[in-house]
């Protein structure tokens, strides 16, 4: 099984900017304090450009200081699996 949908990850990606920036903060000022990732990783994530493990969709979390249900809440898991 393969999971195929670009989509997806910018729309999370979207999501979790949205989350920082609810928090009035910069990538910067944000990934520098918080900690865990890099900026440069930060930025990726949140422009859709990586397919995130669960270890680190819990970093994320941990980073915005919300738990892991909240950040995939409202999320729409729209996939197609290839045989």
């Amino acid at each position: 099984m393969q999971y195929h949908n670009k989509n997806n990850q910018i729309l999370f990606g979207n999501k979790i900017k949205n989350l920082r920036e609810q928090q009035e903060k910069s990538l910067n000022k944000f990934v520098n304090q918080r900690g865990g990732l890099t900026t440069a990783t930060w930025s990726r994530i949140e422009n859709g450009l990586v397919n995130l493990k669960l270890s680190t969709l819990i970093l994320v979390a941990s980073m915005l200081k919300i738990p892991l249900w909240q950040l995939l809440k409202d999320i729409d898991f729209d996939y197609e699996i290839e045989e």
